[in-house]
C-alpha cells in the first residue's frame, strides 16, 4: 500500500480518537497531519480534504447524539443556518490568499483551540432549554460569525460553537456539545464543497482519512471510561499539543523555503 495511504488513514483514526476522547479541537489537527505526515503540498488541498473529512466525521457523531435527544434542534439550527452562509464566505476569501499566508493564519486559529481548552468546561446550564426571539436574535450573529472563520480555516469551529450556543442560550455542555456538531458538519461540508468546485479536494485522501476514522472513533469509546477520572489533565495536555503544533505550523509557514 501507498505510504501516504498508510499515514492518512493513522491520520484519520488519531483526528477521530481525539475528537472522541475531547470533542471541540480534535479536528484542528486534521490539516497538519495531511501536510507534514501524509505529504500533501497545496495547503488548500489540505484545508479542502481535512473540511470534508470533518463534516462526515460531525455527521456520524450527530447521529448518536441525536439517538440520544442531546441535540437542541430549534437552537442548533438557528445558530447553523446562518453560519452556513458565513463558512460559504469564509471559505471563498480563503482561497483567494496565498498557501504560506493562509498557514500562517490557521496557525493563529490553533494556538486560539488550544489556549481554549486549558480552561476547565462549564458543566451548569437549563437541560429544557428553548428557542425564543431573544436568544436568536444572539444566536443568528454569533453563528454568522462562527461559520466565517470556520470556513476560513478550514476548521469545523466546534471550540468556538460549544461556548457559542451555551452563551447565546444557557444550555448544558453535553447539550451544547450535541447540538454544535450541527453546525461542525454544516460548515465543514459548505467549506468542502467550496474547495472541491475549484479542485481542491484529494478524493482519495478523504477515503483514507474517514476509513481512518472509524477506527479512531472505536477507540475512542474504549478508553474514554478509563479518562474519566483524568478528563481535565489529559484535555490540557492535548491543548499544549495543539499549541505546539501551531508554533510548528507557524514556523513552516514564515520561514520555510
Amino acid at each position: 500500500m501507498d505510504v501516504s495511504l498508510v499515514a492518512a488513514v493513522l491520520s484519520g483514526a488519531l483526528v477521530a480518537l481525539l475528537l472522541t476522547l475531547f470533542g471541540g479541537g480534535g479536528s484542528v489537527l486534521a490539516t497538519p497531519l495531511l501536510l507534514y505526515a501524509v505529504g500533501i503540498k497545496d495547503p488548500h488541498v489540505a484545508i479542502g480534504t481535512s473540511a470534508a473529512a470533518v463534516a462526515i466525521n460531525a455527521a456520524v457523531g450527530l447521529a448518536a447524539q441525536a439517538k440520544a435527544g442531546r441535540v437542541k434542534w430549534p437552537c442548533a439550527l438557528t445558530f447553523g443556518a446562518p453560519g452556513l452562509i458565513g463558512s460559504l464566505a469564509g471559505a471563498h476569501l480563503a482561497k483567494a490568499v496565498a498557501g504560506n499566508h493562509l498557514l500562517a493564519w490557521f496557525a493563529l486559529a490553533m494556538a486560539m483551540v488550544g489556549l481554549s481548552m486549558f480552561r476547565a468546561p462549564r458543566a451548569l446550564g437549563d437541560p429544557e432549554v428553548h428557542i425564543d426571539p431573544a436568544k436568536a436574535l444572539r444566536l443568528v450573529p454569533a453563528g454568522a460569525a462562527t461559520g466565517l472563520a470556520a470556513g476560513f480555516f478550514g476548521i469545523g469551529g466546534g471550540f468556538l460553537i460549544a461556548p457559542g450556543l451555551m452563551a447565546a442560550t444557557s444550555m448544558t455542555l453535553a447539550n451544547a456539545a450535541a447540538s454544535s456538531l450541527v453546525s461542525v458538519a454544516l460548515f465543514g461540508a459548505a467549506t468542502s464543497v467550496s474547495y472541491a468546485a475549484s479542485g481542491l479536494v484529494d478524493w482519495t485522501m478523504l477515503l483514507a482519512l474517514a476509513g481512518g476514522g472509524l477506527a479512531g472513533v472505536a477507540a475512542g469509546a474504549r478508553l474514554a471510561p478509563r479518562l474519566a477520572s483524568r478528563v481535565l489533565l489529559a484535555r490540557r495536555l492535548f491543548a499544549g499539543m495543539i499549541v505546539a503544533t501551531a508554533a510548528y505550523v507557524a514556523w513552516r509557514a514564515l520561514f520555510s523555503t
